[in-house]
């Protein structure tokens, strides 16, 4: 664990800069679902839907950035992340498992060993303060 928190701020810069990379979404909402699922949406909606989607979760990313470098707020910061990540992760696989062969499989495979590691480091963390 100790490895873990030691390294933690550059686990974040990079799960921060892989995390914004999500702003395609909010400049390309079409192209970014066919990448990421296979799939468009189509409508006046959905041009509103994933672009705002997009730019949440860039903003997720850029918490993390952020966090990486102000300690203090890094639990919030990795607690928000985790749980966004994992709200994901269960959506796709609950509902649309046939996503996995796009981007999108690639994603939920990232963005779990993110949670882990997030886990991993709140878990050490607490762990320290406690042994101290």
């Amino acid at each position: 664990m100790n490895w873990l928190v030691a390294r933690m701020k550059w686990i974040m810069l990079v799960s921060g800069a892989l995390t914004c990379t999500m702003v395609y979404a909010a400049i390309a909402p079409q192209t970014s679902l066919r990448s990421t699922f296979g799939e468009t949406l189509e409508g006046p909606l959905a041009e509103i839907i994933v672009p705002n989607w997009g730019a949440l979760i860039a903003l997720i990313g850029a918490m993390l950035i952020y966090g990486a470098f102000v300690p203090p707020v890094r639990p919030l910061v990795l607690t928000v992340a985790g749980l966004s990540k994992l709200a994901f992760i269960d959506l796709v696989l609950a509902h649309g498992t046939q996503y996995l062969g796009h981007q999108a499989g690639l994603a939920i495979a990232i963005d779990l060993v993110m949670v882990v590691l997030f886990i991993g480091y709140l878990v050490g963390v607490r762990r320290g303060r406690t042994a101290a």
